[in-house]
């Protein structure tokens, strides 16, 4: 991340869901709509707070069950209004068919969703598998490194969201119980340096919504052909969000005095021979690794994945053509390939990365954790494959019974 000093500042111990919320309030919402799910429910119960103590001037709507949270939030956003709901795993999968009603809508809705296992083997514990459950969505994802990259994305992500050329739901996800309930110290940005970052969405031409007594078809089945064009159009917008998003990126800077680099942040990157690529929580870590690496003389980098849909190919290849070796790191699972999914998908531009090599690591699922000494694991081995070495293709990290071919 780059900083540089700010006129005003005040600094908050505070945990992840508790940023969510702040920055919910800050973006001033007329309506908001959830219901409580572990480990999100500290978001909704620390807006409902702020509701009843009167410093959140907005439609709250205690629904029934997260079907309805994302019903309502859609429908109000279609009327023109700025909206805000918060979910996790089991939540995000019951409120499936709104999330993609609300996409196929084009309803600028921003939405938490605090990462954990989803259905399946059931898991209160975290991993990313909820969010790639619903990757092909037709939502924009950014994902956090810690509580203030929390703080900061829900801002951006209305700036997104709303923006007349891009009008396409977001939705920032950060690891469940590794964020959600760490206290770190945040920088809360002042209510009217937020009202001046967001004031950019008054200047533009006024968005489609429902009016009273006018005419507006949502959700009218594509009927003779109008499918297909408004397929185009979502695609096309999902395309746009990329430079959009590292434009709001330097404006955020301009402002708050923090940037991350728009789609991926580097770490170490200038000489890197080899490189991990990762996402969320794992990256803090991963950072710490690298530098004790460097000082033993291994030129090792991180990219960080900020934005993950539209998946941020292009940045990456510039980011990673050369290296000798790539380790990408996953945690969460690609069921029908052998390797993450964000390896998966990354191996889509291998011919472009100018004969780096590939491997992939599974890690932090469920119960796990992506230790210091998992992560220079995955250095090692990324090293030994960047010299020429026999490595897997898919390690397993946790869990070194795995095998790549085998059964139960």
């Amino acid at each position: 991340m780059n900083t540089k000093t700010q006129k005003k500042s005040q600094i908050k111990v505070i945990t992840g869901n508790a940023a969510a919320a702040i920055a919910a309030k800050l973006a001033r919402p007329d309506v908001v709509a959830a219901y409580p799910i572990t480990p999100q429910t500290e978001i909704i119960e620390q807006i409902s707070q702020f509701h009843a103590n009167g410093e959140m001037d907005c439609e709250l709507i205690t629904v029934e069950g997260e079907n309805s949270a994302m019903n309502a939030v859609m429908a109000a956003s279609l009327a023109g209004g700025r909206v805000f709901t918060a979910t996790s795993s089991w939540g995000l999968v019951f409120m499936y068919d709104a999330v993609l009603a609300t996409a196929g809508a084009r309803a600028p809705v921003v939405m938490v969703n605090v990462n954990r296992e989803t259905p399946g083997i059931i898991a209160v514990s975290s991993g990313q598998q909820d969010m790639i459950s619903t990757r092909d969505a037709g939502w924009i994802f950014l994902i956090a490194e810690d509580c203030q990259e929390v703080l900061d994305l829900v801002l951006q992500a209305y700036r997104l969201a709303e923006d007349y050329d891009i009008q396409v739901p977001v939705m920032v996800h950060y690891d469940g119980f590794y964020l959600s309930y760490l206290s770190e110290g945040v920088d809360v940005p002042f209510q009217e340096d937020v009202d001046a970052f967001l004031s950019v969405l008054k200047d533009q031409p006024e968005r489609t919504k429902l009016v009273p007594g006018g005419k507006l078809g949502c959700g009218s089945h594509g009927i003779l052909g109008g499918y297909l064009e408004l397929r185009y159009k979502h695609v096309s917008a999902m395309e746009r969000s990329k430079a959009k998003f590292n434009q709001i990126d330097q404006e955020f800077f301009e402002i708050f005095g923090r940037s991350y680099g728009g789609l991926i942040e580097e770490y170490r990157m200038e000489d890197a021979e080899v490189v991990l690529v990762g996402s969320g929580s794992m990256c803090g870590t991963i950072k710490t690794v690298i530098d004790e690496k460097r000082d033993a003389g291994i030129k090792v980098g991180l990219l960080k994945i900020r934005m993950y849909r539209p998946f941020p190919g292009e940045a990456m290849v510039a980011a990673l053509k050369g290296k000798k070796a790539i380790g990408v790191v996953d945690r969460s699972l690609c069921f029908g390939f052998k390797g993450g999914p964000i390896y998966t998908e990354l191996k889509a531009f291998e011919t472009q990365l100018g004969g780096s090599k590939m491997i992939s690591f599974i890690d932090g699922i469920a119960n796990t954790d992506i230790t210091t000494a998992n992560v220079g694991t995955m250095i090692d081995t990324t090293c030994d494959l960047a010299a020429g070495k026999e490595v897997r293709e898919v390690t397993w990290v946790s869990y070194p019974e795995a095998q790549e071919e085998g059964g139960l």
